[in-house]
């Protein structure tokens, strides 16, 4: 494993600076391909995600949807846990669709995986309702985040869950960077309406944070639009 990770390492090292960070963020062609292949085996990442599939605490009659699916490592975790349920992977590169296609084809061929290739904003809100959403280093490629988490509210159902991660990954990040991270996606997440937040770090490097949030339960809501009447 170690082996392996310094591979991946020296192949990032020489990488970056020659554009392939880019395709972290938007994978196309076969260079795509190869940032999605470093994506589903480095170590970090895979723990990074199945971490954040436990916090979520899928049950297993959920629907559950993840936003910017990659190479589908998150998918597969959800799928051991959503057993009885519906898993959706969303995002906006068609490698990364194919990839996770792939890593998820018999839970696909069994009607629990659905895949769709398109950007976050294009969701509606005939795709739900889900009870958990998933969304693991991509909420700070959004356009607008606040306005995207609140339509993504709207695909909750009431009570339901989001786990939003962020791992810094710039030159330099640290265990600061990620809590400076985890405090503004606990703030857009306040924004769009979301509550009862709370934060979880995972001791990488830089470390991962993880915020999850629920919308407003069923009987929450209902008070708030039919307040007891004063006596």
């Amino acid at each position: 494993m170690k082996i392996k990770e310094r591979v991946l390492g020296r192949i990032l090292q020489w990488w970056g600076p020659r554009g392939g960070l880019a395709q972290f963020h938007q994978p196309t062609g076969a260079v795509g391909h190869v940032a999605g292949w470093i994506m589903g085996r480095r170590s970090s990442n895979v723990a990074r995600s199945r971490w954040a599939v436990r916090l979520l605490d899928v049950q297993p009659t959920d629907r559950v949807i993840e936003l910017g699916c990659g190479p589908g490592v998150a998918i597969s975790a959800l799928v051991t846990r959503a057993s009885r349920g519906l898993v959706v992977g969303v995002d906006h590169s068609q490698v990364m669709i194919r990839q996770a296609r792939r890593r998820n084809r018999a839970a696909i061929r069994a009607g629990r995986v659905r895949l769709m290739h398109l950007p976050v904003e294009k969701l509606s809100i005939s795709d739900g309702p889900f009870d958990a959403a998933l969304a693991v280093n991509t909420v700070g490629m959004w356009p607008d985040p606040t306005a995207r988490l609140r339509e993504l509210a709207r695909l909750l159902r009431p009570g339901g869950r989001i786990a939003v991660v962020s791992q810094p990954r710039c030159p330099g990040a640290t265990a600061a960077t990620s809590a400076a991270a985890a405090k503004e996606l606990a703030g857009q997440l306040t924004e769009a309406g979301f509550e009862r937040l709370r934060t979880e770090m995972l001791d990488l490097d830089p470390p991962a944070a993880c915020v999850i949030g629920q919308v407003t339960p069923a009987d929450n809501a209902e008070l708030a639009d039919h307040p007891p009447a004063r006596s």
